[in-house]
């Protein structure tokens, strides 16, 4: 499983929208994808558990999976300020 540390740059962290945008593509991966945030790890295609992991701007969380498309994918969304 290939994993990749991205630090998270909207201003907001990944609140509603963006883990809204971010689950919905780990939804489309070929295989799982996980996301973690310190000691906890969560499925990244569940808005609820990404929001748990209360993730703000500047952090490092670390995604998951065999998928690398959509890794590449999830790592442009994470660099990406969705609240400007």
């Amino acid at each position: 499983m290939a994993e990749r540390t991205v630090t998270v740059e909207s201003a907001h962290g990944l609140h509603a929208r963006p883990a809204s945008l971010f689950a919905q593509a780990a939804a489309k991966a070929s295989s799982a994808v996980t996301v973690t945030k310190g000691e906890k790890q969560v499925n990244a295609a569940s808005i609820l558990s990404v929001i748990s992991l209360g993730v703000n701007k500047g952090d490092s969380i670390t995604i998951a999976s065999d998928d690398e498309s959509v890794l590449d994918e999830l790592e442009q969304l994470l660099a990406t300020d969705h609240d400007a």
